[in-house]
């Protein structure tokens, strides 16, 4: 079995991520992509992030007409900060499978500073999207030499959608049209999230 994990604060979950999550798919010819909501990213520091309830119920409604793809609410149920090596340990003993771990070129720096780096490259190989104007010779660059043989690259076209910029509009009531479903918007409006 070959799994994407899809990790991320998913405040609120964008068509970026399900581009990315769907070429993974394809590309890596994996058998699924689980997004896992994180409860609390220690790379950021974000204040009044939005609860987690709500933050998986917008995933699962982003997700749910998706062929291949799943959602844990693992990390939050879990509760304070979530490390992707402790969650993919977890993941290895109770459901064994060849893991890629799905992230955006521009975490790739940070990845030295993550916690255990060593140990996660142990447990998964990387999957890294790649949006032009940047190569995946500028993207391998970015790699620390003692784990470039476990990254693979994911093709993205070129997306102009962050979360922060949605949030952003939503608090100005201006339009995010095509930047979220419309499942994911009912949601928001329904609950009346990221409103100043």
């Amino acid at each position: 079995m070959k799994i994407g994990i899809f990790g991320g604060t998913f405040d609120p979950p964008h068509s970026g991520h399900l581009t990315l999550a769907r070429s993974a798919l394809e590309q890596l010819q994996l058998d699924e992509v689980l997004f896992l909501p994180a409860n609390k990213n220690p790379l950021k520091s974000r204040a009044g992030i939005t609860p987690g309830k709500h933050r998986l119920a917008m995933v699962q409604r982003l997700i749910q007409k998706e062929e291949g793809f799943s959602l844990s609410d693992m990390e939050l149920t879990r509760g304070g900060v979530s490390y992707t090596v402790d969650t993919l340990g977890e993941l290895q003993m109770v459901r064994p499978a060849e893991y890629w771990f799905l992230m955006g070129a521009d975490a790739l720096r940070g990845l030295p500073d993550w916690k255990n780096p060593q140990r996660l490259m142990r447990l998964c190989r990387l999957g890294v999207a790649v949006r032009p104007p940047m190569t995946e010779h500028d993207v391998m660059a970015r790699v620390p030499a003692e784990f470039k043989g476990k990254v693979d690259v994911v093709k993205m076209s070129p997306m102009d959608v962050s979360s922060t910029d949605i949030r952003n509009r939503l608090a100005r009531n201006q339009p995010v049209t095509g930047l979220v479903s419309p499942e994911v918007l009912q949601y928001i409006r329904e609950q009346k999230l990221y409103k100043d």
